[in-house]
């Protein structure tokens, strides 16, 4: 893939119901060449386990410039396209997030999350509403048309996870979300199969769901008509209670079973000498 227009093309054809985009999420340079090594054919971000690299925690509490450069080594690090998860986009206003949509496209990805939900002391609900939702979202659709990119806009609507409301409010905003320009839809929290499949059935484009430990397989997401299948901050998650695991037990014990399955230091230092 020669430039960005490409790589979003690309990224963009990789969302197709029955055959769903698989995305192990990452956080940092290192984990996402595992990904790609895995043989993943995008990257998507975690917003959680990236700014809690950063020694900050998840919820939009890190500004703009520090999430976005640490996506620009993300992307700098692999050759697949990559997509941001942008929590609610890091501005206030359309002005402002057209402003952000310039600066995930500097840093090198082709697609973004954005959430629905509000953030921070001043947050008067659980969801923006959707009449504003949808023109955040219009916002960010014409940011990246003026740039001639065609991002992939994911609308991530948390109906499920905030505890606002099943279907009918999902698909509410799921179609008001469309016509504002999204590509997608993402709804964290839905996994279970019945109403996975009322979700497929009811939203007009591809779905997202972020699947983990008790949700269907990905092969029976993708028999539901799923579309993507990420799983949010996951691995991260799994990752951090290995540290924990071999710290507690370096300290309690002073022995080393953790770290029996660790990666070969010279095949983590060979993957990210690759392409230098």
């Amino acid at each position: 893939m020669t430039n960005q227009t490409d790589r979003a093309l690309a990224f963009r054809a990789l969302h197709i119901p029955g055959t769903p985009l698989v995305l192990p999420n990452a956080w940092d340079a290192v984990s996402a060449r595992l990904v790609e090594d895995a043989g993943a054919a995008a990257v998507a971000t975690t917003s959680a386990g990236l700014v809690w690299a950063l020694g900050a925690p998840d919820g939009e509490r890190v500004d703009r410039a520090t999430a976005l450069a640490a996506v620009a080594r993300i992307a700098e690090a692999v050759t697949v396209p990559v997509t941001a998860d942008i929590e609610s986009g890091y501005a206030e206003d359309t002005e402002g997030l057209a402003g952000t949509v310039r600066a995930v496209l500097a840093a090198g990805a082709v697609g973004v999350n954005i959430e629905d939900a509000l953030h921070g002391a001043g947050a008067g609900g659980p969801l923006r509403s959707v009449g504003e939702q949808a023109e955040r979202i219009a916002a960010v659709r014409e940011a990246a048309d003026a740039a001639g990119v065609p991002l992939f806009v994911n609308a991530r609507t948390d109906t499920f996870l905030s505890g606002a409301g099943g279907v009918d409010l999902t698909l509410e905003r799921a179609a008001a979300f469309r016509a504002a320009g999204a590509d997608g839809i993402f709804v964290p929290g839905a996994v279970d199969p019945g109403i996975v499949k009322e979700l497929v059935n009811g939203v007009d484009g591809p779905l997202n769901v972020m699947a983990g430990p008790g949700a269907p397989t990905v092969a029976e997401l993708a028999a539901l008509g799923v579309a993507r299948v990420s799983v949010g901050s996951g691995i991260a998650q799994a990752a951090h209670a290995l540290v924990r695991r071999a710290a507690r037990e370096l300290l309690d014990t002073g022995t080393y079973r953790s770290l029996a399955d660790g990666l070969d230091y010279g095949e983590v230092n060979a993957l990210l000498e690759r392409g230098r």
